[in-house]
Parts: C-alpha cells; structure tokens; sequence
C-alpha cells in the first residue's frame, strides 16, 4: 500500500533549508526510494512550511529513515526551525493519479515479449471481467490469465493508450492495439498480417489500486475482417 509522510516544520530559513533538501537528495541517491515530494508555503504565513513525501510502502518509508544521511539531515532540519518539525504518518486509501498509471501499466504489461510477468501487483485474485466477446464473465486471476495467453499466442501486439480518465475508483481508458498474426487465433491460422483495432475499457480499482473488475468495448469484427475470417461471406 502506497503511503504518505507529511512533514511539518517552521522556519524562516527557507532557503536554507531548500539547499539541505537538495543535499540529501544527493547523498541518498541509489539508496532512496521515495517516489514522489512535494513542498508547500502556507499561504497566510510565510514561515509554515509542510513536505508531502510518497512511499510504495510503510516499510520503505521506515528503510529511509534508518539510512545514515537521513539521520544527519533530520538534525541539520531541526537546528533551521523555530521549533520541532512534525511528522504525520498516512496509508493512502484512495489515489486517482495510483489508479491510471496501474492501469496504464497493465497495457504495458500485457504487451511485453516472451513469458507474461506476474500480474499480482496489478489484478486482483477476485477479479471480474466483462467482455460481450465471451459467453460468460472471466472470473478471478488465473481465468484473467488464461484469456490475456489466448490473445498473446495469437499475436505479437502492443496497445497505444490515447485517453485515460479517472473518476473515483474508476479508470477508462482509449486505446489502439496493434498487432501481427502469428499464431492460430480463433480458429484462424497465422496469416502474419499486420492489424489494427480501437476500442475502450473500463477498470475499477480497490484501494491498494489492483484492478478488480473491467468492462471491454473493442471492434472484434474488424478486427476477424482484417484477418480474412470474413472474406467467405463477402462473395
């Protein structure tokens, strides 16, 4: 689970204190893993200061903190403030921006060349999927799987997102897949054409952002036309 840490200090050495900041972001280099921070000025007081400093995880969070450099920085900070900075500690239940780029990575994912990578930090083992090409509704993780090594044994592709909006625990995402047959696909031999198909897929994220449930809309039809599966009825 993603978590915050929220620095509270008061100081009216502010660039000093910037320059400290960019100090330990140097000597920490390789040994760091924070993934994002952002600094913020009170804006009905100068001198209140407040880092918001992201983590993939509580344990990580605490790792930095051991770290040697912290340490010294941390005694460093506090001789700049007018008084001792506060440290608020939270588990993030909902991120917007977590949920997009999981999904976008997903597409990614999916995508890669040789033995598909795990999916556990991605999918849900309950996961339900909605997809009007399928007799009933994919459920749970190995399910998921299966169905992604279906498309992946048919063909070499990769997806272009063109659009993501989130909204709540929800994701939708516009995309262009593009691939190369080469391998049976539907009954179909590989032909070793190249492909194309558009469509659009909603995903709803639990808190920890793993996609638990999706609903697919793509054009399949087309996609059968380019293949040739269609060629017969035309005549």
């Amino acid at each position: 689970m993603t978590f915050v840490q929220l620095i509270d200090c008061r100081t009216s050495r502010f660039d000093d204190m910037n320059r400290l900041m960019d100090t330990w972001v140097e000597q920490t280099r390789g040994k760091r893993t924070a993934t994002h921070a952002v600094v913020g000025k009170d804006h009905s007081d100068a001198s209140h200061f407040i880092e918001i400093v992201e983590f993939p995880s509580y344990e990580e969070a605490m790792r930095n903190s051991n770290l040697p450099e912290t340490d010294k920085i941390f005694r460093e900070m506090v001789a700049l403030c007018e008084e001792m900075p506060t440290f608020t500690d939270l588990d993030v239940v909902r991120d917007d921006r977590l949920y997009a780029a999981n999904v976008r990575r997903f597409f990614e994912t999916i995508a890669v060349k040789g033995d598909l990578p795990p999916l556990d930090d991605l999918i849900a083992e309950n996961y339900h999927d909605h997809d009007p090409a399928n007799e009933q509704d994919t459920m749970g993780m190995d399910a998921m799987r299966r169905e992604i090594g279906m498309w992946r044994a048919g063909f070499d592709f990769a997806f272009d997102v063109e659009d993501q909006i989130a909204d709540g625990d929800r994701v939708c995402t516009r995309w262009t897949w593009r691939g190369t047959q080469t391998g049976e696909f539907m009954g179909l031999p590989a032909t070793g054409r190249n492909v194309v198909m558009t469509g659009a897929t909603i995903f709803r994220c639990d808190q920890d952002g793993k996609i638990v449930e999706g609903w697919w809309q793509y054009d399949r039809l087309g996609l059968m036309a380019q293949l040739g599966a269609l060629d017969q009825l035309e005549q």
